[in-house]
């Protein structure tokens, strides 16, 4: 932590700025991730590049930035030679270096307090497929809490200021991080990927939320990778259903087409749509694929009333 207030005790108080998209902030640098470990082969081969990326999205205006873990996984690691043994110092590197971007922008000037959050992309992030997307693997809720618990388990022990359980399609999913993550010491926020009101695999909203309700670990519930446009009922949805603060991070509009492995369409992310989400509820706001820092840095303008 590079602030005696602890990311509960902020959100209490008011509203905090995500980073956006680390994915779309690498290849801007000219890294390339057409790899199924996408960012997280860059832990291993690039890590200073990690660094630099964490450090632009601070500057921008974050006060979270979440880390190159979404897709690093012990499986995913395997497949490509790396031992259990350094597959989990990978993990622990990804807090670390977002740490180490936090000292940097707190050298170069930035004064205000600054988190990081450890992320825990769904298991179909690890097959690299697009099930991401839809959920529903046809494991059961105790076979996706064993895949899980052992990566949580090295993230928590890097202590992280929070754990970000993020893009998950499926409440059956939920369910399962939402059970590895007790007892490990670390706060949680839980976000789903959502499609008009129901999650990617089709299970409303109200019933997904709700699963996090009286979690005392969870500190926050609400919706990622997702379309600007569908970020406004979830929002309400949530604060309704748990009275807890809402964290959103949407894409930026465009598509994702998995095939191709590449994006389609046209941004409709604008940081002016951010006053009406942080009116219903949303107490963590930030941009998630192809939000970049010039777009943090207008969220950020407009959450602290700036010119954006």
């Amino acid at each position: 932590m590079t602030s005696n207030t602890t990311l509960a005790e902020a959100l209490a108080a008011g509203t905090v700025v995500l980073d956006g998209g680390m994915s779309n902030q690498l290849e801007s640098a000219g890294h390339d991730l057409s790899d199924e470990l996408w960012s997280a082969r860059l832990l291993a081969e690039r890590p200073e590049a990690i660094t630099e990326a964490h450090l632009a999205y601070y500057e921008a205006g974050a006060d979270v930035a979440i880390t190159s873990s979404y897709q690093a996984t012990f499986e995913g690691f395997a497949g490509r030679g790396i031992g259990r043994e350094r597959a989990a110092e990978l993990l622990s590197l990804s807090v670390e270096l977002a740490r180490e971007a936090a000292l940097q922008a707190q050298a170069k000037g930035v004064a205000r307090p600054l988190w990081v959050a450890a992320s825990v992309g769904p298991y179909g992030a690890m097959l690299a497929d697009g099930s991401e997307y839809r959920g529903r693997y046809g494991l059961s809720v105790e076979e996706l809490e064993r895949f899980h618990r052992p990566r949580l388990e090295v993230l928590a022990t890097a202590r992280p200021d929070v754990l970000a359980l993020e893009t998950v399609p499926d409440s059956d999913e939920a369910a399962a991080l939402l059970r590895a993550v007790r007892g490990l010491g670390v706060p949680a926020w839980l976000s789903y990927s959502v499609e008009g009101g129901r999650t990617r695999a089709g299970q409303p909203l109200e019933e997904a939320f709700g699963l996090a309700a009286d979690v005392d670990e969870v500190i926050a519930v609400g919706v990622n990778c997702c379309a600007p446009e569908d970020v406004d009922g979830a929002v309400a949805t949530a604060a309704r259903v748990t009275g807890k603060p809402v964290v959103v991070y949407p894409n930026s509009g465009e598509a994702w087409d998995a095939q191709a492995r590449a994006w389609r369409g046209r941004s409709s992310f604008t940081s002016e749509q951010v006053t009406g989400w942080r009116a219903s509820g949303a107490r963590l706001i930030g941009g998630c694929c192809r939000v970049g820092p010039e777009a943090i840095a207008g969220i950020a303008g407009v959450l602290r009333g700036g010119a954006g």
